[in-house]
């Protein structure tokens, strides 16, 4: 059984410094990448404070199809270039929004989300297979530590799809 301790607490760093290192152990010995990004999915939605959704969409058939996830109900297709998702995707970079609404083309898949972060997962020969997206309601929620944090955790999922 895994026990994930409390890190809500932690200054940003320590946080996502530790979270790495607990997905790393939660995925290190399971094949299934479905059992992995679902339980990748609820430790960053119960450690990361301030969130009120953290999934995945995987790259399907030319588009990005939602995958497991925490939080409310969710968009199931996104299309390359549509909304901070599709953008992320098609770019192959990680975006960091403060205000959503403001990013042009957003898609409001849950109206309580104000801010959001995706980064893309790229597989070790440069394949896109889908990204970490992960929303909160408060504005300007991230900033450049979250991002780096996760950078890193995006790094460790994606060895593992």
């Amino acid at each position: 059984m895994f026990a994930a301790p409390d890190l809500t607490d932690l200054p940003k760093p320590d946080l996502y410094r530790e979270l790495a290192a607990q997905i790393s152990g939660l995925i290190e010995n399971e094949t299934d990448p479905v059992a992995n990004m679902a339980n990748c999915a609820a430790l960053i939605f119960h450690s990361v404070p301030k969130l009120n959704w953290a999934g995945f969409y995987l790259l399907k058939g030319g588009e990005l199809v939602l995958g497991p996830f925490q939080g409310r109900l969710a968009c199931v297709r996104i299309s390359f270039g549509r909304g901070v998702v599709g953008t992320a995707a098609e770019k192959r970079t990680t975006i960091r929004v403060a205000d959503v609404n403001q990013f042009p083309g957003h898609i409001a898949c849950d109206s309580a989300s104000k801010s959001e972060i995706v980064v893309p997962l790229v597989s070790n020969d440069s394949h896109l297979l889908g990204v970490l997206d992960v929303d909160s309601p408060e504005l300007d929620r991230f900033d450049a530590e979250d991002e780096a944090g996760f950078s890193e955790i995006g790094k460790i999922i994606a060895a593992k799809l």
